[in-house]
C-alpha cells in the first residue's frame, strides 16, 4: 500500500530531478517508488472493477470478467 509519504517522496524527486538531478541511489528509489504506486493503483482499480454488476437490456446480470491475455 502507498502512503501519503510515498506519494511526496515521489514527488520531491521528480522535482530534484528537474532541477538539480538526481543521484544513481535517489534514481533507483524513484523508480522503486513509482513501481509500488503503480501496483497499488491496479490493485484498487481491480477492486473496484470487481465489484460492477452489468444489467443487460433482457434483464439478466453479470459481474465483469477478465479478459484472457493474448
Amino acid at each position: 500500500m502507498v502512503t501519503q509519504k510515498d506519494i511526496d517522496r515521489i514527488n520531491e524527486l521528480a522535482r530534484k530531478s528537474k532541477t538539480e538531478g538526481l543521484t544513481d541511489a535517489e534514481k533507483a528509489e524513484q523508480k522503486e517508488l513509482r513501481v509500488k504506486y503503480i501496483n497499488g493503483f491496479k490493485a484498487s482499480l481491480e477492486s473496484q472493477l470487481q465489484g460492477i454488476t452489468v444489467v443487460e437490456p433482457d434483464g439478466s446480470k453479470h459481474k465483469l470478467e477478465k479478459k484472457p491475455k493474448q
